[in-house]
């Protein structure tokens, strides 16, 4: 397939660039900004037709959670506007479309992991943002898939992983939230995820269907924070504090452990949460990737 990865310069674009080498079989065209603004109908248009793509992989996306709630009118341009006229693309060109959302469009108010079908509730404008996005993929009427993930860490940009490196490499103590329970996900394992699920749309060809892909396993970012600190050898004291006591813009899900039985079904594999975060630390504590 040719496959056209839009925000390829962030986590997941980044980690897909890293694997793609091993998939012979695909053609990678990676993209971000300014060549390629997925709220530009038409340069997204020409892009797909010039280049022949019959799989769209939308990677781009408005993340800045707290941010966001300053900035509503930018975060619903690329999240709903922008998801909107990849959909349009891919439905005009017959290419298919895998759009990546979050576990923000829930409420984060449970205790069971969240299937696919579970009501959505999102308390921020992120995660209105974004299921408003899932709305206008699924109301354009094109094939693919649309991946809710959470807790997103790799070797590339800014995330939780790194961040805790960072300040435990110049702090003894550090407090963490300990009531926001979800799972970590490392990007490399949700790039195999979308590539799996790929090659099953290109073999079934069915219409838009909704999947859950996290890492196994569920902890709280305390837990995360003092893994972390222990596989990395780093001697940081972390105290467990409660969400109110670090107050942010945008609230968060207070429970968003998403359900895989779906997408372990379609033949995707689901690695432990603990795994996956060794292999990530192994390659930043080798200084292999910036």
């Amino acid at each position: 397939m040719k496959i056209l990865v839009t925000g390829g310069n962030g986590q997941l674009g980044s980690s897909l660039r890293k694997i793609s080498g091993e998939y012979p079989q695909h053609a990678f065209l990676f993209t971000d900004m300014p060549e390629a603004d997925i709220t530009d109908k038409g340069c997204m248009s020409r892009l797909v037709s010039d280049n022949g793509i019959e799989l769209i992989i939308n990677c781009a996306a408005y993340t800045a959670v707290d941010k966001a709630e300053s900035q509503p009118e930018l975060a619903a341009k690329i999240n709903i506007d922008g998801a909107r006229i990849l959909a349009e693309v891919a439905r005009e060109h017959e290419a298919f479309l895998i759009h990546i959302s979050t576990d923000y469009v829930f409420g984060g108010e449970g205790c069971h992991p969240l299937k696919e079908e579970d009501a959505t509730a999102p308390i921020g404008v992120y995660g209105r943002t974004k299921r408003a996005g899932e709305e206008a993929v699924v109301a354009a009427g094109c094939r693919g898939a649309i991946i809710r993930t959470a807790w997103l860490y790799s070797e590339f940009g800014g995330n939780f992983v790194k961040t805790m490196l960072r300040l435990g490499s110049q702090r003894d103590n550090l407090n963490v939230v300990y009531d926001q329970i979800g799972t970590p996900t490392y990007a490399t394992d949700l790039a195999r995820a979308i590539l799996v699920l790929a090659e099953k749309l290109q073999q079934e060809r069915p219409g838009m269907e909704i999947y859950h892909f996290s890492n196994e396993g569920a902890v709280s970012w305390y837990d995360f924070a003092q893994a972390i600190f222990e596989l990395s050898g780093l001697a940081v004291r972390v105290g467990a504090i409660e969400t109110e006591q670090y107050p942010t813009p945008a609230r968060r899900p207070a429970y968003s452990v998403l359900s895989k039985e779906k997408i372990k079904a379609a033949g995707v594999e689901v690695p432990y949460w603990r795994n996956s975060l060794i292999e990530c630390l192994h390659i930043l504590l080798q200084g292999t990737l910036n």
